[in-house]
């Protein structure tokens, strides 16, 4: 074996670091318009405000400190200003047909939303009240959601936060904002940029370098390095992030590596991969002195940018301005297509819809909430109940407007199902089971349907022989009997029949076993077509006999690999009963935060995804990550006569709090996927 010293390995390293950066270091473009000074001598940001019937005549905001919103023609000259107060950045999107501005006024603490009027010269504000930040802004940027069209603003602050905003509209047609997602840094941020098409988000941490996130506030908060100073192609700090989009061929990112006096480009189609730099400039001579904020659009501005402009912000000490450079000069010098005006467009997503009530959230910090059931009260149903788990500590009942009726610390609840008529001294019952994971047994209640309260009526520990009591659901066979599944993590799936005693409690006795290759939880059986529904978490979801005589070996409903809706884990499963064996399953498909459904009847096809995305003017977040959900066609009262769906939420972003349930209309589900 060979060995290499410290000195030679790092020598490697280098020399391969640097070998993308030697292809380009004589590419140079000189700008093609500089605009004139600002007003108060500073330039923190630049973005274009694209005009879409005469592209020619499109405007460069400028950011200029105390000065707000500056605004020069394409020929450089100023024409205007958006008072904004001490604005720090900028960015534009599109909002009904209108150029949307977001500007960071520093001085007021806040963040100001504009919208731009091309007929009549004029920008309006569209603050319904007062964004206010609790730090010293730095930057801001926007975001267009590919999920459901939502529109965000992320600012950044001096000591490393990044918050991420709702914006909403109000009744007034104004824009409200609530921050969804807190993430932080470990030092200074100042620029970010945001792909719709594709929901990356890049950030510019100054000292350290480029990272990417995932836009979309539901998804894991986990950074991706583009590219670190020092160790590879940034000479010091970043001061300025942009993206062009030509379509899938010609995906770029581009970043301002302002202590070598170059622009660093990404090839954003290849994973962020290094292609090259270039300098603005001519000869010997940098055109842009101190950059401080890039913004780039790929489509065409005129005759002297015909593939559109990167813009820079250039903080001179004298004379601070904009330079404007041909993005095809860039691509001509760099060798890169510069493909389509058109840019790329999201991917479709799946139909969505909103939570109109979120359960108070579990006690315990952490994964915790895990599973609810739902009793629907058929004597007034708005007095129905959900019953949920939290697996650090117990079981939870709450009432339709989310508030907890009680809590019973019993120990690990994980997964819970109930059944109405379960006969026990005399009575019919409403009996509720729940997978015991600190006592590995079977948890048994009853409900009181007056007070919606839970009393124990275990016979004692009621002990699974399981590894770890993990899934749950309850059937009620075609003769009268009640039946628990619990599965483990080995993929054994065990059926006890429940046996009322004398003593008022009721017993588990097992009766079957069946077992899948590997780990399962979600499941749920249909008492009328004695289906039982099992989801094998990264493989299928699979159908068998729930009887214990039955012996029939499960079918794959739909495999993981064969439907591109789905994404592992597969957990939670419901069923939504209709008249005549039809209704619908739905099935959490955790790894891309949808819900698949199922055809009930037949062969269970499938006939589409939805996902549940935030309701901002009722300051609730969406949901992701579920672990448990549950449904009923049964009426819970106004607002919810066909039914609800409830789930898990894995991450309760809006505001940042511990794990929590949601429920969604199922009229919202029906009418989204275009469901009888």
């Amino acid at each position: 074996m060979t060995h290499l010293r410290a000195s030679a390995a790092v020598g490697v390293l280098a020399f391969l670091l640097g070998a993308g950066s030697a292809l380009a270091q004589g590419a140079a473009v000189a700008p093609v318009v500089s605009t004139a000074p600002t007003v108060e001598g500073g330039a923190n940001g630049a973005a274009l405000i694209r005009n879409p019937a005469a592209p020619e005549k499109s405007l460069i905001a400028a950011t200029g400190e105390g000065g707000g919103l500056e605004l020069y023609g394409l020929d450089g000259q100023r024409v205007g200003a958006v008072p904004g107060g001490e604005v720090y950045g900028v960015d534009v999107r599109e909002l009904d047909g209108k150029p949307l501005l977001a500007l960071l006024d520093r001085k007021g603490g806040r963040l100001r939303l504009a919208s731009y009027d091309f007929a009549t010269g004029q920008a309006a504000s569209l603050d319904a009240k007062p964004l206010t930040l609790d730090y010293a802004g730095e930057g801001v940027c926007l975001h267009r959601g590919a999920r459901d069209g939502s529109l965000y603003a992320f600012t950044l602050g001096v000591a490393g936060q990044m918050d991420q905003w709702l914006l909403f509209p109000t009744a007034d047609g104004k824009l409200d904002g609530r921050i969804v997602r807190r993430l932080h840094l470990s030092s200074e941020a100042k620029y970010c940029v945001s792909d719709d098409a594709t929901g990356a988000l890049y950030v510019a941490q100054e000292a350290v370098g480029v990272w990417r996130y995932d836009a979309d506030p539901e998804a894991e908060a986990v950074p991706t390095l583009v590219d670190a100073n020092r160790l590879g192609h940034i000479a010091g700090e970043v001061a300025g992030l942009a993206l062009v989009d030509g379509g899938p061929s010609a995906r770029f990112l581009v970043a301002a590596n302002a202590t070598a006096g170059d622009y660093n480009v990404y090839d954003r189609a290849r994973d962020d991969a290094f292609v090259g730099t270039f300098r603005i400039g001519t000869g010997d001579q940098n055109a842009v002195e101190n950059p401080s904020g890039l913004f780039a659009l790929r489509g065409p501005l005129g005759d002297r940018l015909p593939a559109g402009a990167l813009l820079v912000a250039d903080d001179r000490k004298s004379g601070a301005n904009m330079k404007v450079v041909s993005w095809a000069d860039v691509a001509s010098g760099l060798k890169l297509a510069t493909g389509d005006a058109a840019g790329s467009r999201p991917a479709k997503g799946f139909a969505t819809v909103q939570p109109t009530m979120e359960t108070r959230p579990v006690d315990h910090d952490g994964d915790a909430a895990d599973d609810p059931a739902i009793w629907a009260n058929p004597a007034d149903p708005a007095r129905s109940a959900i019953i949920a788990t939290d697996k650090k500590g117990g079981l939870l009942v709450y009432d339709l407007s989310g508030q907890p009726l009680q809590y019973l610390a019993d120990g690990k609840m994980n997964n819970v199902d109930l059944r109405a008529g379960f006969k026990l001294g005399g009575r019919e019952t409403i009996l509720v089971a729940a997978s015991d994971r600190t006592h590995k047994s079977i948890a048994l209640y009853t409900l009181d349907p007056a007070t919606r309260q839970l009393t124990s009526v275990a016979d004692g520990v009621q002990a699974t022989g399981l590894s770890d009591p993990y899934g749950l659901c309850m059937y009620r066979g075609r003769k009268g009997q009640t039946y628990v599944f619990v599965g483990d993590p080995d993929g054994l799936v065990r059926q006890w029949k429940l046996v009322a005693q004398a003593n008022g409690k009721v017993r588990a006795v097992p009766v079957r076993d069946v077992k899948f290759d590997t780990q399962t939880e979600g499941c749920v059986a249909d008492d009328e077509t004695g289906a039982l529904y099992v989801a094998e978490e990264d493989v299928a979801l699979w159908k068998l006999g729930a009887e214990p005589t039955d012996r029939k070996v499960p079918k794959a409903i739909d495999r993981v690999a064969s439907n591109p809706a789905l994404k592992d884990d597969l957990e939670g499963i419901g069923l939504y009963r209709q008249a005549g064996g039809k209704g619908y399953l739905v099935v959490s498909s955790q790894g891309n935060n949808s819900y698949a459904v199922y055809r009930r009847e037949g062969d269970n096809a499938y006939v589409g995804s939805f996902s549940v995305t935030a309701d901002g003017a009722k300051g609730i977040d969406g949901i992701s990550e579920t672990d448990g959900l549950d449904v009923t066609s049964a009426s819970l009262g106004a607002g919810l006569e066909t039914g609800a769906f409830v789930a898990q939420d894995g991450r309760n972003v809006f505001p940042p709090e511990h794990q929590n349930f949601k429920l969604v209309p199922w009229s919202a589900i029906a009418g989204a996927l275009g469901l009888k």
